[in-house]
């Protein structure tokens, strides 16, 4: 006969940042997996952060369930509902993370069998930025910070302007050489992916000030300045 075990709501939450913690930490892995591959051409390491993607999908459901029952449990009120309800989005913003991550591996595996680009370095510079907001944005979250928060969200114009620099690259790149335009587009989609990695981690950092002051950012995000701009 199993033993019924009553938890307080601080243990329930608890559970649930746990497993909001291995969603952050495999975002982080399958990021860095994709960067990784897309850089050294491996295409067996881009097919294990593929595969990587089926746990993440596991993960969000998981903190689905358990954060629904905290709510319908508990009826928790103010902070504590606002806590509850940012697990919710957080695990959908981390599972957008790793699709993303994961077409990045799928076309960098595409992109491996062509002849090597000299802007996939940039490119792997630019996620490494992105990479950088995803694992500042993810400590700020389990510390509860509301200050680094909006260091991350302030930082966002770097990842921004990395993209429309990188964009104006890729763009010259094709225009010299007419044959290069199918691996460009297939860079320019990663550097999308990368760029709206940018965007996940930022929104984040909102959530992160909502949960703890009540209150939304108000400022206007920074940004950099829209891709294309003085392309010629």
């Amino acid at each position: 006969m199993g033993e019924h075990i009553v938890t307080s709501f601080d243990e329930d939450i608890a559970a649930v940042r746990a497993k909001i913690s291995q969603m952050g930490g495999l975002a982080e892995e399958m990021l860095s997996g994709a960067l990784s591959s897309l850089q050294s051409r491996n295409t067996d390491l881009a097919q294990s952060i593929i595969e990587l993607d089926k746990r993440m999908d596991a993960l969000e459901l998981e903190v689905e369930e358990m954060a629904t029952h905290l709510i319908v449990q508990r009826q928790p009120l103010a902070q504590d509902l606002r806590l509850v309800i940012s697990t919710l989005k957080l695990a959908s913003t981390l599972e957008r993370v790793g699709d993303l991550s994961k077409s990045t591996a799928r076309r960098g595996m595409q992109l491996a069998s062509t002849p090597p680009a000299g802007v996939t370095n940039s490119i792997v510079r630019m996620g490494r930025q992105a990479l950088d907001q995803l694992t500042a944005v993810l400590d700020a979250w389990g510390r509860s910070d509301v200050e680094g928060a909006i260091a991350v969200w302030r930082r966002d114009v770097d990842v921004d302007e990395a993209y429309n620099s990188l964009f104006r690259e890729v763009v010259t790149y094709m225009m010299e050489d007419p044959r290069t335009i199918s691996v460009g587009s297939q860079l320019l989609f990663i550097a999308k992916n990368l760029e709206r990695i940018g965007d996940h981690a930022t929104n984040v950092a909102e959530m992160i000030h909502y949960v703890e002051t009540g209150q939304p950012l108000v400022e206007d995000r920074p940004k950099g300045e829209p891709a294309g701009h003085e392309i010629g």
